[in-house]
């Protein structure tokens, strides 16, 4: 409903006599994946996108998608999954696709500032593959982390200002009514997170028969449960810098339990954290240097503690410190490295807790072009230290025509089902696939 009211308030705008611009565009994409020699996905998705100018310094875009696949290995069968709001609807959705509202924003310049209004994505942060900062818009993981962060992300309704302060400094401020947060792969789905770091499991020696898993206690109020965030932004002796403040939902909802003799209920929660972080890069030469970090308020983990007869247990709280250093080198031409170190630390930490006090994850991608361009390789590893299990993604595109890319490519795991990564060391696939612009 609210969704229906922002449509017809902005819908004068696209009705204005004074039309400057209206244009079009538009991008299929078709790819399949093989799992095993069975089709794991075999999806099409056609994006549109509309932009329209009513007046001077006002612009409006509209992104809708539609993607179909005739396999049901990925998608929700939920038309309306609980990790959204009532504002972020799909038209219609299902098992094997979606037609959906991607974006609708307005950008206008106003009073020295620049706004963008309506259903978009943020990004903060400069970290590939994993995440620190960027966490202002949820994300789905019903493929894991093998979509594009720029496809997986789910855009949010908000108010999103730029304020220039003078050549070199902005200031960012962000307002967000909508109440959505991470999607997880559906029970039975390929990519369903089945790790005992983001799993509960029973107790040792408890023999569990039933477990009764409840609605998620999900926040719903548009102003009370806004998320809100700022960002300072600088220039300074040849450093890109940032300073950002966020106080949010953590979009993965806090899994508690309570044990009943062999009766396991589990009863997700939404929690607040503060995030206060920093980002800085510069380039020397041929080599560029990255890092970000941000210390949260709030985090809360799986714990091997339950007791019967107790609520809200299983899980542990402890403030947490998360950070990534990454180095990039383009000294060949055609050719770029990025390698990167990102760790992660609890600063009240008990051996109930199951993941470890300092996780560290190392990170590679080596991407080369050939024939003017016209090919590109890439490569891309992830290696979590503690765990020892292993994400390796391979691509080989081939750009057909100036619209027309086509591309095979592999996503291999590796590790113990106990791992973030190991956990899909059955799901190694191979894709081919093809994306046509116009």
């Amino acid at each position: 409903m609210r969704t229906s009211l922002l449509l017809a308030a902005l819908l004068p705008l696209s009705l204005s006599p004074h039309i400057l611009a209206n244009e079009w565009s538009a991008s299929w994409q078709h790819e399949i994946a093989y799992e095993n020699d069975d089709l794991q996905k075999n999806q099409s998705q056609l994006q549109l996108e509309w932009n329209h100018s009513p007046a001077e310094n006002l612009e409006l875009t509209a992104i809708a998608r539609l993607a179909w696949d005739s396999e049901s290995e990925l998608y929700s069968s939920k038309s309306h999954p609980d990790n959204y709001s009532d504002w972020n609807t799909s038209l219609t959705r299902g098992a094997h696709g979606e037609i959906s509202l991607r974006e609708f924003y307005l950008d206008a310049e106003w009073f020295g500032a620049y706004w963008r209004i309506g259903k978009q994505q943020v990004v903060w942060g400069q970290a590939d593959g994993l995440k620190v900062l960027d966490v202002v818009t949820p994300q789905s993981f019903q493929e894991f982390i093998l979509d594009d962060f720029d496809d997986s992300r789910i855009p949010l309704w908000m108010l999103n200002v730029d304020i220039p302060l003078n050549d070199d400094n902005t200031l960012q401020l962000l307002w967000i009514p909508d109440t959505t947060y991470h999607e997880l792969a559906e029970a039975g789905t390929a990519f369903e997170i089945t790790t005992p770091l983001r799993t509960p499991q029973p107790p040792a020696n408890t023999l569990i028969t039933s477990v009764d898993l409840l609605a998620v206690d999900k926040p719903d109020h548009w102003f009370k449960d806004s998320d809100v965030g700022i960002r300072w932004s600088s220039f300074v002796n040849g450093w890109d810098l940032t300073a950002n403040y966020f106080y949010h939902y953590r979009d993965f909802a806090v899994l508690y339990q309570e044990l009943d003799g062999q009766q396991l209920t589990v009863k997700p929660e939404y929690q607040r954290s503060h995030l206060i972080g920093f980002t800085a890069s510069n380039s020397f030469g041929d080599y560029t240097l990255r890092t970000e970090a941000g210390w949260y308020s709030d985090s809360y983990h799986l714990s091997h503690t339950l007791s019967e007869g107790k609520s809200r247990q299983g899980v542990k709280h402890s403030e947490e410190f998360s950070s990534v250093i990454g180095v990039d080198w383009q000294g060949l031409t055609d050719t770029f490295v990025s390698v990167q170190w990102f760790q992660s630390y609890l600063l009240d930490y008990d051996s109930s807790i199951a993941r470890d006090q300092h996780q560290q994850t190392l990170t590679l991608l080596a991407e080369r072009n050939f024939a003017n361009e016209t090919w590109t390789a890439k490569i891309q590893g992830q290696y979590s230290i503690k765990q020892q299990d292993q994400l390796w993604r391979f691509k080989l595109t081939h750009t057909l025509l100036s619209n027309l890319d086509i591309w095979v490519a592999a996503d291999s795991f590796f590790g113990d089902d106990e791992g973030l990564y190991g956990q899909f060391s059955e799901r190694d696939r191979v894709l081919v696939g093809f994306e046509w612009g116009f």
